[in-house]
């Protein structure tokens, strides 16, 4: 099985169900030591993300907001949006794979185990959104995840640092205040499951950040730089933004590699 012409196949894949049935496939064939690396094989830069076709694309100021959580529409909007979420994720631990070439094993190894568990949590995520009578595209949603993989398409260093380091880390913090707000309603037995659902991803995220800030690592050493060009790549794509960090999960982000002078840089004082 072609490597690269998979994965791009893969990643135009439309139909969740056909995506994840194609992906288990190849994963499979991957881990059996069944594809192979074409080397002549062209990058492309896609133009439209693979949800495109069944989801309703927003600014990401008009998303539906999340509501009380009591009602069956707060559920289904916190659903939707960590669903969407969880999607797009599958296609950038794909697209991380497929757009960064001659690369160590372990690197294409991580990001396929990435996309394999953003699999599993997007399957859980919209089995809950399905009990409530919804489903995966019947709210509208942003971009945004797939115009930060576009922009860094051209940089190892700057992928690594912009979706695991700063989008998903940043997903490490907001896990935990949703956590807290569904606590009090953990009566309520979806909310119990949504509780669950959300402290397993929590956990399975932190080391797809530390994969990220591993990879983060070896870039900045191939280009002879210093982990502090954190702050200039933040800086550059999303302006003024680490000046606004607040709740850092500092026990998460430490555990998935971040120092505690980058912690501290981000929360303007002494953390840790």
């Amino acid at each position: 099985m072609n490597f690269y012409a998979t994965l791009e196949q893969l990643l135009e894949i439309a139909n969740p169900l056909e995506k994840i049935e194609n992906f288990n496939l190849f994963y499979m064939a991957y881990r059996k030591g069944e594809c192979v690396k074409e080397v002549a094989h062209p990058v492309c830069v896609f133009q439209k993300p693979s949800y495109a076709s069944f989801c309703t694309i927003v600014d990401p100021q008009r998303v539906p907001r999340r509501k009380n959580l009591a009602t069956l529409e707060g559920k289904i909007t916190m659903l939707h949006a960590i669903a969407h979420i969880e999607y797009s994720a599958i296609d950038l631990a794909l697209d991380a794979a497929y757009r960064f070439r001659d690369l160590p094993d372990a690197f294409y190894d991580d990001w396929l185990e990435v996309a394999d568990d953003e699999i599993r949590h997007f399957q859980m995520i919209e089995a809950l959104l399905r009990e409530l009578g919804s489903y995966y595209g019947a709210l509208e949603v942003h971009e945004a995840l797939f115009e930060a993989s576009n922009r860094t398409a051209h940089s190892l260093l700057h992928r690594m640092a912009v979706v695991p380091r700063y989008l998903e880390a940043g997903g490490l913090d907001a896990n935990p205040q949703i956590l807290r707000r569904l606590e009090t309603l953990k009566e309520d037995a979806m909310c119990a499951r949504m509780i669950d659902a959300l402290e397993l991803i929590l956990q399975e995220e932190i080391d797809h950040v530390r994969k990220g800030d591993c990879w983060f690592e070896f870039a900045c050493k191939r280009e002879n730089l210093e982990r502090s060009v954190y702050f200039d790549i933040i800086q550059y794509y999303y302006p003024d933004t680490l000046e606004r960090q607040r709740n850092l999960n500092t026990t998460a982000r430490v555990e998935a590699g971040f120092t505690c002078n980058e912690l501290e840089r981000l929360a303007h004082e002494r953390v840790c």
